[in-house]
């Protein structure tokens, strides 16, 4: 009979993808910095102004096929010689794809994908980094990118939610823990589920005391970790 594997549950913000050199919203230089929020990522900015968000998402999808996935990255990969791994991510980037993760669920979209304004269901693969106007669905409408944008719903929330509910360890990297409703999701792990938090900076004081606060950045501090649950120090 064979042995269930422990499932290690890993939850990934921007900090992750910021070392491969993709620009982030938050920090100082970020996208926030050099755009309003309001005029290139909600529904109100595609209706106002379409050609500007394709534009700003053009930008975006280039950056991220001229970085490539760090240590953080491929550690991750390693996990899933012993351990039933699952990657929930904030990010759009396909980065944990790249370095060959396998089950990956992204809160927030994925950049490399578009989708159908009249049937959110039709969901196109993207090739290369453009989307331009007149890139039109099997219906005869306008593709959108396939982000979550700001004042939109989550759809992979609850699937979030479910799976860190199973979570035998579960491990935030790169991440704030100030984006809601996905901060949410470590408050839906079992009780006395080993928590390790893989940052340099400080987090959300709601966040909790019993994480394991690792100070580092991702490239770094998430080698060690793997290293000591592939020996079984944790």
């Amino acid at each position: 009979m064979a042995v269930k594997k422990r499932k290690i549950v890993v939850f990934t913000g921007a900090g992750i993808s910021a070392e491969s050199g993709i620009s982030t919203f938050r920090d100082n230089g970020g996208l926030w910095d050099k755009y309003d929020v309001r005029e290139v990522a909600t529904p109100e900015a595609w209706v106002k102004n379409p050609e500007l968000v394709l534009r700003f998402y053009n930008e975006r999808r280039k950056n991220v096929l001229e970085a490539a996935p760090n240590e953080g990255h491929k550690a991750l990969v390693l996990l899933e010689k012993k351990f039933d791994v699952q990657i929930i991510t904030q990010n759009i980037d396909d980065l944990h794809e790249r370095a060959g993760s396998k089950n990956i669920v992204h809160l927030h979209g994925e950049i490399f994908k578009s989708r159908s304004t009249k049937n959110p269901q039709l969901i196109y693969p993207i090739k290369g980094w453009e989307l331009n106007p007149g890139d039109k669905c099997e219906l005869g409408s306008q593709l959108r990118p396939h982000i979550v944008w700001f004042g939109e719903m989550v759809p992979e929330m609850e699937n979030a939610q479910e799976i860190a509910a199973k979570a035998d360890v579960f491990v935030i990297i790169g991440t704030s823990l100030n984006v809601y409703p996905a901060a949410n999701l470590l408050h839906f792990t079992p009780p006395r589920c080993p928590m390790f938090l893989i940052d340099p900076n400080d987090v959300n004081s709601q966040a909790g005391s019993n994480i394991i606060h690792i100070r580092n950045t991702a490239s770094k501090g998430v080698p060690i970790l793997v290293e000591q649950l592939l020996s079984g120090k944790i």
